[in-house]
């Protein structure tokens, strides 16, 4: 594969009213196969997709990868889709253990490799960010330790995705080592704030345990904010859920994108939900498309 830095440009307007254009995480179609996925999210009037590299989903280890990327890459093209890179993968680098090995394990090259993999993918896609996050610190590390290979690890991949010319979106997660904006801002001073080390934002991480009110989660963070993941939540409980069932308003929160002049991807994140996909897929545009109008009007 070849690094391509230029992002992926699509013939269609934005799926939402005003600046805001919607998109839609693969990892939440794991029962559809890719190119039917993108065909049924197409269909639905979203410009992007949040795609999680995965063992069915353009799997990074497989044989033929450049082959496989070019064949996603058109499929893209032909669709007008727009695409962010996710490795959120639960058991692709280890049958047994979830999301292991993470950059804070003793031998943290397999998760690197992918992380390269990414990268170079993101490239060849032309994506608009590939997102990452630290994981959980494992049983026996202390933490000054975790924070150094977080770092040195870290530091790694952002070398590889400047020279792809590909930008970093890396995400706090509620339960993680660097589980919030504050841990965010931490270790972007700690790696020496590369320009291309950027941060996603999940909505509803935000509501789960951010001090601050949503909106003001977005307008801290919009400088550097280049993939945002959107979803409702309940305070203190880490569930993705469905729009209307947790607690976020939304409307404000659409609002504070659109004021903060952020263009990336909003993309819908129920990884949970594969079980009625392209209902889901479609009330939640149909949600996210009003809730940015009502926002419009406040």
């Amino acid at each position: 594969m070849t690094a391509a830095p230029a992002t992926r440009t699509t013939a269609g307007p934005p799926s939402g009213p005003g600046a805001l254009r919607f998109g839609y995480g693969t990892n939440g179609f794991a029962n559809h196969r890719l190119g039917d996925a993108l065909a049924v999210l197409a269909d639905l009037g979203y410009v992007g997709v949040a795609l999680t590299l995965d063992h069915d989903h353009l799997d990074p280890f497989a044989p033929g990868l450049a082959r496989r990327v070019a064949a996603v890459s058109r499929r893209l093209d032909a669709l007008g889709l727009a695409v962010v890179v996710e490795t959120g993968a639960r058991y692709l680098l280890d049958p047994r253990h979830k999301h292991a090995p993470t950059l804070l394990h003793d031998d943290p090259a397999r998760r690197v490799e992918f992380l390269r993999r990414a990268v170079r993918i993101g490239a060849d896609l032309g994506a608009e960010a590939v997102s990452f996050w630290a994981g959980v610190r494992p049983p026996g590390v202390p933490p000054g330790v975790a924070a150094d290979r977080l770092v040195a690890g870290c530091a790694t991949v952002c070398a590889a995705a400047a020279e792809a010319g590909v930008p970093l979106g890396f995400e706090p997660e509620p339960g993680m080592f660097v589980e919030d904006i504050a841990g965010w801002w931490r270790l972007r001073e700690a790696l020496g704030a590369p320009p291309g080390f950027g941060i996603t934002l999940d909505i509803g991480h935000c509501r789960c345990l951010e001090p601050m009110p949503v909106p003001q989660c977005v307008s801290a963070v919009a400088a550097h904010l280049v993939n945002v993941q959107i979803d409702d939540m309940r305070r203190g409980v880490h569930e993705h859920l469905e729009f209307g069932t947790g607690e976020i308003d939304f409307p404000p929160v659409l609002r504070a994108l659109a004021d903060a002049g952020y263009r990336g991807l909003v993309a819908v994140e129920l990884p949970r939900h594969s079980h009625a996909a392209p209902a889901v897929a479609a009330r939640s545009l149909d949600f996210l498309r009003a809730a940015a109008s009502r926002g419009e009007g406040r």
